[in-house]
């Protein structure tokens, strides 16, 4: 098994402390031959339950009991609707399914520092999983990331550094400092998409070992995507699953590279967005991104601050209580649902990426 660059089908070793190829391209690990129900391990309450379905021989896993968030379904504006909570996990965030897998290869090799960038809940996630490996974790954000993430990281020990400027500007300044330490970037690190593959197992257990039709989930850097189109592809190389579910992709409007990527129009102009974990205006794996939403026959669609604001409130009237990037989400079911994208009868996931506890101020300002 190695590491491939799919951009030019070279292929690595499949080497724990390398997270991009010689020529600066990100690199995944090619795809696992999938596994069946009998291979779930039922008594693992974690995403270690799909451990056969990883790679990297991982003998003692770092794990805060990661994964197995519930699925609950609810009426939204007027439709049952799946969502998926994934602030259920231990730092309130998606992200932990990554990281418990990426610090889990990099502690097995002998780490003991990281650096990471993030705007707020890929940097609390490494802290925690490095706390729990043992491993001093420097985390990059920028100026602007929400006090509560950046004391989420400090309260596990991270050291955190506010940098001036925009998301990307904060990226820059990460892999400029790559080489000093090893970089435990959860937009770059091949491993850290295997962790979020499990999201496609995990989905394929809840209902009933069987893929839904659409998924819906905000994008940033498509981590989500990326692990959904993994998961879900190795399910349907396993003979799992009969086709693979569309995905359906909503960015902001003041932010939305991969939605006008996808539609071949111009970008609009940057601008702040309440869904401050979307911010990245060049994705590193934008390729791959759109390849992923192409090959599952979804689509993209582009919210407006208003709709966001709107969701995040109607999501908390109905009992959830998510930030404003995961509300993005939820804000566009309803307009592939009057595209006719989400046809009546489908079944419909939505994930929520993030708990509204880690963007309170914001939310106080909707209210």
């Amino acid at each position: 098994m190695d590491y491939l660059d799919a951009r030019s089908d070279r292929r690595y070793p499949l080497d724990p402390l390398r997270w991009r190829g010689d020529d600066g391209a990100p690199l995944s690990v090619e795809p696992m031959p999938g596994i069946t129900r009998a291979d779930v391990e039922a008594g693992t309450r974690s995403l270690w339950r799909y451990r056969a379905a990883l790679p990297g021989g991982i003998r003692r896993p770092i794990s805060l009991g990661e994964g197995c968030t519930p699925l609950v379904e609810l009426p939204w504006r007027g439709h049952g609707t799946r969502f998926k909570l994934e602030w259920f996990s231990p730092t309130g965030s998606f992200k932990d399914r990554g990281s418990s897998v990426m610090l889990s290869v990099l502690a097995q090799a002998g780490v003991t520092a990281v650096l990471e960038d993030s705007s707020g809940n890929g940097g609390s996630s490494v802290s925690a999983y490095a706390a729990a490996a043992g491993i001093a974790a420097t985390i990059l954000a920028p100026e602007a990331t929400s006090p509560a993430k950046v004391l989420q990281s400090r309260a596990y020990g991270a050291k955190v550094e506010l940098v001036p400027g925009t998301r990307d500007d904060t990226a820059a300044e990460a892999l400029r400092r790559s080489g000093e330490t090893t970089y435990a970037s959860h937009n770059w690190h091949p491993f850290f998409l295997q962790g979020t593959k499990t999201l496609a197992y995990e989905l394929w257990e809840d209902l009933g070992f069987t893929a839904p039709d659409n998924v819906v989930t905000v994008a940033g850097a498509g981590s989500i995507v990326l692990g959904c189109d993994l998961g879900f592809g190795e399910l349907l190389a396993a003979g799992a699953i009969t086709k693979r579910p569309r995905l359906l992709v909503a960015q902001p409007a003041h932010c939305g590279p991969i939605d006008a990527a996808f539609r071949g129009a111009p970008a609009r102009p940057f601008a702040p967005t309440i869904a401050e974990g979307t911010a990245i205006r060049e994705p590193v794996r934008l390729p791959e991104v759109l390849a992923a939403i192409r090959r599952s026959g979804g689509t993209t669609v582009a919210i407006e601050e208003d709709e966001i604001a709107a969701a995040t409130r109607d999501l908390a009237a109905i009992g959830l209580y998510a930030e404003p990037t995961s509300a993005t989400a939820a804000a566009a079911v309803e307009q592939f649902r009057a595209r006719g994208v989400i046809a009546p009868g489908e079944t419909t996931v939505v994930v929520l990426t993030g708990s509204g506890l880690k963007a309170a101020t914001t939310i106080g300002g909707l209210l």
